[in-house]
């Protein structure tokens, strides 16, 4: 699991950053890499998704109309 951003002709390299950085959330690297940070237990892993559903579900129907 090795990500390359190849530095283009006269690019700052601030933008290179901020093309490694898009790569990486695009791929969700960074977020498995935190999620894995610590042991989850499964029953909490479960709870944790059964409220982000129920968050999505209530902002859906918030704004459905």
């Amino acid at each position: 699991m090795s990500i390359e951003i190849k530095i283009r002709k006269n690019e700052p390299v601030d933008r290179a950053l901020r093309r490694l950085k898009k790569k990486l959330d695009r791929e969700n690297i960074i977020k498995d890499v935190r999620a894995k940070r610590y042991y989850e237990k499964p029953c909490e892993r479960r709870r944790r998704k059964a409220k982000v559903a129920a968050f999505s579900a209530m902002l859906r129907a918030r704004y459905e109309s």
